[in-house]
């Protein structure tokens, strides 16, 4: 573990390790025991602990309470760690007397306590803990030169998310909505893409089941754009089908994710080359046309050959990580990457699209717009405002100040698709 986070930090000015959990969960002591030895290797002048700790507001009381944040620190040096910076989370402001309670009590210094208060954004976290002056503890800590970040592009983006010029509202279509955080990253890409255009995007949140039970278009209704996410199983997959098919009737703006880029493959198939039984071998081993199915060897991003089955372990033979993409000119996925002709991105699926009927696909009208050592990486339909099927996952690679282009793209469709609308 100690050389992971040796090999993370090589031509970093600074690393930040983050360990999740409870202190004191058996769980974590291996990555707690990492922390406190590469203290002891570095020197203590190269090493800042962090403790990140609840401070709740006790409402019968009306007053915040230290205790908790006391035994995790009392627990921390059980195990060796001191911490040198708490981080106190609360939903209240600290007042000084609290401050001067928890600094005396954690052995910190005052300046040391810095409040993260509830913020009606996380990207407003960092403009907090600026104010708090959090900077001032870490300057003396390793000794650097006086410095002031420069946050004035962040600022703006964070007025943008709390407070944006237009809005738009996308049908989120998934089959994991009992636990929305299955999809953070993307909806975090979501929020990213939306901050770049000054636009707050709405999720309607489609149960892909539902679209089975209930149809369509009662489910999904007026919106200005359709994305739909990854997953793994036959469930809702038919539900999802229904809702590639509505995008691409109705002109409505549509991405794909991953199994949102397969099953566009498959309704195209179905319903435009009427290949009725259409199928991926992952829900139909039996299918009489395969258009998404199980390759037997992959070369993988370390360049090692990959072999995988049907009786595979799941886990180990998913295609993970960055691979290229070879992007065709003239595309919505080349103008949505600025007119790059090879992209890394990356993935996290097992099955793949089948070229045996590319030539069909691309006959009747779709486009592979992306290409990975042969493989299909992303499709389009050629006489659609702008459909997008990616195989990888775009919102992996997403952040506030860079959003990725993809969701970008599609966003900015749906914000046209919405302007077209009211016009």
């Amino acid at each position: 573990m100690k050389q992971r986070i040796f090999d993370a930090g090589k031509g970093k000015d600074v690393l930040i390790v983050e360990l999740g959990g409870t202190v004191g969960d058996i769980e974590g002591l291996p990555f707690l025991e990492t922390i406190r030895q590469i203290k002891h290797e570095l020197g203590s002048e190269r090493v800042l602990n962090i403790h990140v700790t609840l401070v709740p507001f006790i409402k019968a009381a009306g007053e915040l309470k230290t205790k908790p944040t006391q035994h995790s620190v009392q627990e921390l040096r059980r195990i060796g760690i001191t911490p040198h910076m708490i981080i106190a989370r609360c939903e209240k402001p600290l007042p000084k007397d609290v401050r001067r309670k928890i600094a005396m009590s954690c052995d910190v210094d005052m300046d040391s306590v810095i409040e993260c208060m509830d913020a009606p954004t996380i990207y407003q976290v960092p403009l907090n803990f600026l104010k708090d002056g959090i900077m001032q503890p870490l300057i003396k800590r390793f000794r650097l030169a006086e410095t002031e970040p420069n946050m004035e592009e962040w600022d703006i983006l964070v007025k943008r998310i709390i407070a944006p010029r237009d809005e738009i509202t996308i049908a989120f279509v998934g089959k994991y909505l009992d636990l929305k955080e299955s999809y953070k990253s993307l909806t975090e890409a979501l929020i990213h893409a939306g901050a770049a255009l000054d636009t707050r995007i709405n999720l309607h949140w489609v149960d892909s089941e539902d679209i089975e039970e209930r149809g369509v278009a009662e489910t999904i209704g007026e919106v200005d754009g359709v994305l739909v996410a990854g997953g793994f199983g036959q469930r809702g997959v038919e539900g999802k089908i229904e809702a590639i098919r509505h995008a691409r009737e109705n002109r409505i703006p549509y991405l794909g994710i991953c199994l949102g880029m397969q099953l566009s493959l498959i309704e195209y198939a179905r319903n435009v080359l009427g290949l009725e039984k259409a199928n991926s071998v992952e829900f139909d081993a039996d299918t009489p046309d395969p258009l998404i199915y199980l390759i037997d060897e992959f070369i993988d991003q370390s360049g090692q050959k990959q072999v995988r089955t049907h009786t595979s372990p799941l886990g180990g033979t998913m295609r993970l990580g960055a691979y290229p993409c070879e992007i065709k000119e003239g595309t919505k996925l080349f103008e949505a990457y600025g007119g790059k002709k090879i992209i890394y991105e990356r993935h996290r699926h097992r099955y793949e699209a089948n070229p045996a009927y590319r030539q069909k696909l691309e006959d009747a009208g779709m486009i592979v717009s992306g290409e990975s050592n042969g493989l299909i990486e992303a499709v389009e339909v050629k006489d659609h405002p702008w459909f997008l099927g990616v195989q990888f996952h775009p919102e992996f690679t997403s952040r506030l100040q860079n959003p990725n282009p993809s969701i970008l793209a599609f966003a900015r469709a749906a914000k046209r698709n919405r302007i077209e609308k009211s016009e």
